[in-house]
């Protein structure tokens, strides 16, 4: 017939004549399944509507006879299920459940699949109608037994659906379906409803299924997680999302019953805590945090454990982490040791600079402090080695301020008032930690930074530690050893000393050990080597022995006993590209100079005066009033000097020299070299008058050699 409306007029006749004969219609039933056949595929959407309720009109018409036609409504059906309409796909549910509901139960395995497809369906009422026909079948269906296992996931999966209603609808099937159970299953859980316990330690917010529902999914649990745990790495974005939410409602509900699964669930959860998909891996965590509440930890750290013998992944430790999470405290704290020192194994701990895996690593150590809390007590060496690796990873400032947050936590645990309280507790095993191997460092060594983490960070406790800190100073910073280590640990030092009496000298112990650190340290790093590496090598040893002396700690006597070991190669550094070393060393030779210039011979004069003289001509402004500066103190020390006599040569070409550096364009140099010049003055008098008078009608600002002229008259007088 090619009239819609004739088609769908034909169809609901055959629905008022089923509702109208009941079971008389049972010899027609081949007829009207023929019809039925046809009528479900037609292209008009109100004929298969019409078609589905007509299917089910036929169904409850006649069930004694109608599983014999039941099977061949199945195949349109399932070419129907997928309409574009879906007010079709609707009926077409609901058919599909009658049909096998009072048909043929065999049919069951050929729906699953279309029903479960469903279920991912953007239309709510689809995945409503689905969710009926499930518990439909689960509660009435005759060969529900033979199909629990595959019925069971489709219901368990609807209660995560996002419409409120449609989960709801699902929980109220299944506390049917759960008591249902009991009933007929009495005698088989006589002792179970007479002695179960409920357990002590349960996840928050959660409620605890009924003991049917317990059962049911612990008896069927083995047939349905290997295709569970296969859907958790299906290729499909919802399907790995829908299967790690229904992983956690079957494992709320199976309870211990985990245990005997629990080598293919550790496997899954590995896989799928490395997931792109952010939901994915939430459900993951969540579901082993299930494991941590219900597995005991003498099963599951030791599975999880020696997963870590072979190549730990970050998705491992986040396993970890969510296991320790859901434990319960009391049951967790025999492990506690083992935790600890499995963490703290360099294998672990330092497999990785990947942020990812240290972030993972972290909530490791957070979690056992949230869960152990005064138990970590006996791992805190352990947990404060694991957190000084991850804070010397290179990464992002947030890691590390979540770092320092765990290290108040542990803290706080064991009563502690901070963090320095916690490094004062375990400073020496740290030390001994990291520096076993410090005779085989490299740039690359994880100990180096673990080091600087310790030395920058421990504040004033690292003043208690100096036996092993210059130990390790000492033996690293030869210059035998890698460049950039070098570089690296001299840029600690340097840190540490510009703050020294708040760190490494906060005892005061540290001048005790100032001979190790100029003679072994400093003055073999002050050679010069060629190379860029060894240049900055040179200029951070020049910082370190500024700030040694900018602090105050080299005192004029320690500056005496080392003036003739350090005094050359200071000088020499004068010449470096670096400006900032050119500076500190100008600044060195100047404080060297105030403290023991007169006892200066001839040739340490000249050799000093030379080099600054140069530096006068610097491209810097501050390395030339530096310099300036230098000089006058040069002055100083000649004139209490044995020597003055016979340095007057050099005094004679220094005036000369500094005379021409009054018309410097600086006018601040200018005005630093008259000071020096006034400071010289008092040598050689005459000379310096001859000088200026040789040269003053040269000078493009005479006022300055009129003054300087005025000055030398004036002091004459005054003696």
């Amino acid at each position: 017939e090619p009239s819609e409306e004739l088609r769908l007029g034909l169809v609901e006749l055959l629905s008022l004549l089923l509702q109208r004969c009941g079971a008389s219609a049972a010899p027609y039933l081949g007829d009207i399944a023929r019809v039925l056949q046809a009528t479900l595929l037609d292209h008009y959407a109100e004929v298969r509507r019409e078609s589905c309720r007509c299917a089910v009109a036929c169904a409850r018409a006649a069930p004694e006879h109608f599983h014999m036609q039941s099977e061949s409504l199945i195949k349109p059906l399932m070419q129907t299920i997928s309409h574009q309409h879906y007010r079709v796909r609707v009926d077409v549910i609901q058919a599909t459940g009658a049909v096998i509901q009072f048909g043929n139960g065999k049919s069951v395995d050929d729906v699953l699949s279309h029903l479960a497809q469903r279920l991912f369906d953007e239309i709510p009422k689809v995945r409503h109608a689905v969710t009926t026909v499930i518990g439909e079948w689960l509660l009435h269906l005759r060969d529900r037994y033979s199909y629990f296992h595959k019925l069971i996931p489709l219901l368990l999966g609807s209660f995560t659906d996002e419409i409120p209603e449609n989960a709801k609808l699902a929980w109220t099937y299944w506390e049917k379906i759960g008591l249902q159970w009991e009933k007929e299953n009495e005698e088989d859980l006589k002792d179970k409803m007479d002695f179960s316990v409920s357990p002590s330690h349960y996840p928050k917010g959660e409620t605890r299924p009924g003991l049917g529902c317990r059962e049911l999914v612990s008896r069927n649990l083995s047939k349905i997680l290997p295709g569970l745990c296969h859907d958790m790495t299906d290729w499909v974005e919802s399907t790995r999302v829908k299967a790690s939410q229904l992983l956690f409602t079957l494992l709320l509900h199976a309870e211990d019953h985990i245990t005997q699964h629990m080598e293919l669930l550790l496997r899954t959860l590995y896989q799928a805590c490395s997931d792109e998909e952010s939901e994915v891996v939430k459900n993951s965590v969540k579901a082993a945090e299930l494991i941590g509440t219900f597995v005991s930890p003498k099963v599951s750290l030791k599975l999880i454990t020696s997963a870590f013998g072979q190549t730990p992944k970050a998705s491992c430790v986040m396993v970890l982490a969510a296991v320790i999470r859901g434990s319960p405290k009391e049951i967790l704290q025999p492990h506690v040791t083992q935790l600890g020192s499995t963490l703290s194994q360099a294998g672990v701990c330092q497999r990785s600079e990947e942020v990812f895996y240290m972030e993972q690593l972290l909530y490791c150590v957070q979690a056992l402090i949230e869960v152990c809390q005064e138990d970590c007590k006996e791992i805190s060496l352990q947990l404060m080695k694991v957190l000084v690796t991850i804070m010397a990873i290179p990464s992002s400032q947030d890691l590390k301020e979540k770092v320092e947050k765990t290290m108040s936590s542990l803290a706080e645990v064991q009563q502690l008032e901070s963090c320095h309280c916690l490094y004062k507790q375990h400073i020496t095993q740290l030390m001994e930690w990291v520096s076993v191997s410090c005779e085989g460092w490299t740039c690359y060594s994880p100990e180096v930074l673990q080091f600087e983490v310790i030395a920058t960070h421990s504040g004033p406790v690292i003043g208690e530690a100096l036996d092993d800190f210059t130990l390790v100073l000492k033996t690293c910073l030869q210059p035998s050893r890698d460049p950039q280590m070098r570089l690296k640990l001299f840029t600690v030092l340097s840190q540490l000393l510009q703050k020294a009496s708040e760190t490494i000298n906060s005892q005061g112990l540290f001048p005790s050990y100032l001979e190790t650190v100029i003679k072994d340290i400093l003055a073999p790093n002050l050679q010069w080597h060629a190379g860029r590496t060894a240049a900055a090598i040179r200029a951070t040893a020049v910082l370190c022995l500024w700030a040694l002396i900018h602090c105050e700690m080299l005192s004029p006597k320690e500056v005496l006993k080392v003036k003739d070991e350090l005094m050359p190669q200071v000088i020499a550094s004068m010449d470096e590209d670096s400006k900032i070393t050119r500076l500190m060393a100008c600044r060195i030779v100047d404080v060297f100079l105030k403290v023991c210039g007169r006892q200066f011979d001839a040739d340490k004069f000249k050799n000093t005066y030379t080099e600054v003289l140069k530096r006068l001509d610097d491209a810097s402004c501050d390395v030339r009033l530096a310099a300036a500066h230098t000089l006058a103190n040069w002055f100083k020390g000649l004139k209490d000097s044995d020597v003055k006599s016979s340095m007057e040569g050099h005094v004679e070409f220094l005036y000369q020299e500094l005379l021409i550096h009054l018309d410097d364009p600086d006018e601040n140099l200018q005005k630093a070299v008259l000071e020096v010049l006034k400071e010289g003055s008092v040598l050689y008098p005459d000379l310096l008058v001859r000088e200026i008078e040789g040269v003053v009608h040269k000078h493009q600002t005479p006022v300055y050699c009129n003054q300087l002229l005025h000055h030398i008259q004036s002091a004459k007088e005054s003696a």
